[in-house]
């Protein structure tokens, strides 16, 4: 076998084609990625459940495969790739925590159907990563699983509620990761990690159930834009068995790479926060810019005309009404020992009429309906900051939170306030990490907005500002 030097820092599909090729084993790879995170994760905390056994096992069946196969070509698309899993879907034998002290940590009788398609191309799941307590805030800092922290400066926070997910990726202690987003959480930590973090159309990635309203989907984070195109492919499978699912893509998503975006894009601009009265960094308002230029550049025009948005408290009361109950049907052990806040939404939530709620997702549906009716009308792409703040201080959210136990939530406002707005509406969005803050030295991401189903235009345009601005090449100082 030709000696293949494990770059930590390696694209999922260059792996994948070192495995196939034979130059590294699955076994070799995987022990490399555990090493790293004895090395790296008691500083960081990505990590929330190890199971280095059963990693082994997985690693060295993934390898006899390669030996037994007769082509390359026989094997999945990820054979033999280390992937670890958030914390709030099952894995087959690993508790499932949701980030929660009050869960019940039986182990799984069974994968989820998101899970079941990652190993079907052929990952090795590496682990399980942390995450917010029902992904309800956008950092990770609680009783159940500790504080996770920033590669790039661990006194900062990596995002949320991906959280595990983004550091994992970012320090090299893994190649790639599962990520799950319902109002930002695989964009903001890919902000602040300096990732590339896409959030799919509503519908087109299916799970055992559709989450708030369909405003949640899965997901990955990755380092390449080719790494999330193809993980796309693997997860936009046609499911018939859910609530609803779209047939399976005609083209590959990764086909969409060798494809230049048509000329003459018309990109609209959003800096304003849809929060009336929130500030947005400078380095936020950077990054715009800097993305602007570069696509001008390439052809594209900006178009000067606003996206109507809704009145705040509006929008907020409308996205709330249904944020509140994203934690219904969590099996909980002990349900004393979920979170202030978290209480807190459960009681809202339970105060709240049936009538009345189905009145806010008829009402978030109008919503949605006339801020995508006046997307597609002016442009065909929608440039805004990822978050209105840089990575904020670990601890940032416990000032104030004496006295209202919504603080955590309302201090996740700036983290997710471009974010969430896309949830509502369901269309695809992307962060990539094109500007690192001079002060600071932070990455910080700007976010790629498409019509709903047009993620192949969101991966061209993508992957023209992924060579225009290159950045995997960049390293955190944890790493």
């Amino acid at each position: 076998m030709t000696r293949y030097s494990i770059d930590p820092f390696a694209s999922a599909v260059e792996l994948a084609a070192a495995i196939r090729r034979k130059e590294v084993s699955p076994v070799e790879v995987a022990d490399s990625y555990l090493e790293r995170m004895d090395e790296l994760d008691p500083r960081l905390n990505a990590y929330c459940h190890r199971a280095d056994h059963d990693v082994r096992k997985a690693a060295a069946v993934a390898a006899d495969a390669v030996v037994r196969a007769a082509s390359p070509e026989d094997l999945p698309p990820f054979h033999g790739v280390p992937l670890p899993v958030k914390d709030y879907l099952d894995v087959a034998g690993w508790p499932t925590t949701y980030g929660s002290a009050g869960a019940d940590l039986t182990p799984a009788a069974a994968s989820a159907p998101v899970v079941r398609r990652f190993a079907d191309a052929g990952f090795v799941l590496l682990g399980k990563t942390t995450t917010s307590e029902f992904g309800s805030v956008a950092f990770t800092e609680s009783e159940a699983l500790g504080i996770s922290r920033n590669p790039w400066d661990p006194d900062r926070s990596p995002g949320g509620s991906s959280s595990g997910a983004g550091v994992a990726v970012a320090s090299g202690m893994a190649p790639i990761a599962h990520a799950a987003d319902g109002g930002g959480s695989i964009r903001v930590p890919a902000s602040c990690n300096g990732l590339v973090g896409l959030k799919p159309t509503r519908g087109l990635v299916t799970d055992a159930t559709v989450l708030c309203e369909g405003m949640g989907t899965d997901g990955v984070l990755t380092r390449t834009v080719a790494d999330s195109a193809a993980a796309l492919d693997i997860l936009a499978r046609h499911d018939p068995a859910a609530w609803w699912s779209p047939p399976t893509p005609r083209r590959p998503f990764a086909d969409a790479l060798t494809t230049a975006p048509p000329k003459g894009l018309r990109i609209g601009v959003l800096v304003e926060p849809p929060i009336a009265g929130m500030g947005v960094d400078p380095a936020c308002l950077a990054a715009v810019d800097t993305t602007l230029r570069t696509l001008e550049a390439a052809g594209h025009h900006v178009v000067d005309v606003p996206l109507p948005l809704p009145p705040t408290d509006e929008l907020i009361a409308a996205f709330t009404t249904i944020w509140n109950v994203a934690a219904a049907g969590v099996p909980l052990a002990d349900p004393d020992r979920v979170e202030p806040h978290n209480r807190a939404l459960r009681e809202a939530a339970r105060a709240v009429d049936s009538w009345a709620y189905a009145e806010a997702v008829q009402r978030t549906q109008h919503l949605s309906r006339c801020i995508v009716e006046a997307f597609v009308g002016n442009f065909d792409l929608l440039i805004t900051p990822t978050m209105a703040c840089l990575p904020p201080p670990v601890g940032f959210w416990r000032t104030g939170s004496g006295d209202d136990p919504l603080t955590p939530l309302h201090k996740s406002y700036p983290l997710a306030v471009f974010t969430s707005l896309f949830n509502v509406t369901g269309q695809p969005a992307i962060s990539l990490p094109v500007h690192h803050d001079d002060a600071t030295g932070l990455p910080v991401g700007i976010q790629l907005v498409a019509a709903p189903w047009q993620e192949d235009l969101l991966l061209q345009v993508s992957r023209t500002l992924e060579l225009a601005l290159p950045w995997a090449h960049l390293r955190p100082a944890v790493s």
